[in-house]
């Protein structure tokens, strides 16, 4: 599906209030003007062909040099109006941005498909840029045995739950579990989890891999998960999460729950019922 809207560089919006030229033209000639901006990087909706609605603002971040001087409020200053949401960062800080250890490291899909409009330092930026796009192997590697631990734990307590006759609060655990187990298979593919706005559009156009990934299994299952808890449909994704989970060597994570796991264990014959 193309875009409603007209690309990015094409846009023609008239501006603010202000007066302030709010095009993502009109702020790389800004830019380009300014010695201490080293570059502009595009984000959000944007940068997700499909996504753009008549609502879509532009998402950019303004990259100054680390020794800049006083900035002025002005053109390039952080800001949002219903065209712009400006935020502005020092070089340094965006090399750190998202990264693990971040305050902000929770928004790293915001860079997945970023996009650089201004590199000011000959490709410096996108160098930047493309090293926030993947899970290095030690930090996915890392997330997985973080994010594998809670999802079992929620799991557990679900299944638990549906077990003795509750019901609703298995129904809540199960759909919190969602969460820690897309963290869990995007991290096995050294991917970055997407913003669940963008989870269909992310699978749809970069499927995670193998058979039981392919996207609209994978939908399927989240959505019946967040529908009703459904037990069969948590034991059969913990199992492909479990045989993937082991090939990629953490079975000591899993190993440490010892027997509870068989009671998250797809069972051949096991249908609904009290115990599902």
């Amino acid at each position: 599906m193309s875009d409603p809207c007209p690309p990015p560089a094409d846009s023609t919006d008239s501006g603010s209030d202000s007066g302030v030229d709010e095009t993502l033209s009109g702020l790389i000639d800004l830019a380009a003007a300014d010695p201490e901006v080293v570059g502009l990087v595009l984000s959000g909706s944007r940068v997700h062909s499909g996504m753009v609605t008549d609502r879509s603002d532009h998402d950019v971040h303004v990259i100054l040099r680390d020794d800049h001087g006083p900035r002025p409020q002005g053109a390039l200053s952080a800001r949002r109006s219903a065209r712009l949401d400006l935020l502005v960062m020092t070089l340094g800080e965006f090399r750190r941005r998202a990264l693990p250890g971040d305050a902000y490291a929770w928004l790293r899909y915001a860079y997945v498909h970023a996009r650089v409009v201004y590199d000011g330092l000959d490709g410096g930026i996108a160098r930047v840029l493309d090293a926030k796009r993947v899970r290095r192997p030690g930090e996915a590697r890392a997330l997985v045995a973080d994010h594998l631990d809670a999802y079992i734990n929620q799991v557990h307590r679900s299944l638990k739950s549906f077990r003795d006759g509750r019901d609703v609060l298995g129904h809540l655990d199960a759909a919190e579990s969602v969460g820690p187990a897309l963290e869990v298979l995007f991290a096995l593919h050294e991917r970055v989890r997407p913003y669940n706005k963008y989870l269909v559009w992310e699978v749809e156009r970069a499927p995670l891999g193998p058979p039981q990934w392919a996207a609209r299994r994978l939908l399927r299952t989240v959505r019946q998960i967040l529908a009703d808890g459904d037990p069969a449909t948590q034991r059969a994704l913990f199992g492909d999460i479990e045989r993937a989970a082991r090939a990629a060597g953490h079975g000591p994570v899993l190993d440490a729950w010892g027997s509870d796991l068989e009671l998250l264990r797809p069972v051949e014959g096991r249908g609904a019922g009290p115990d599902r």
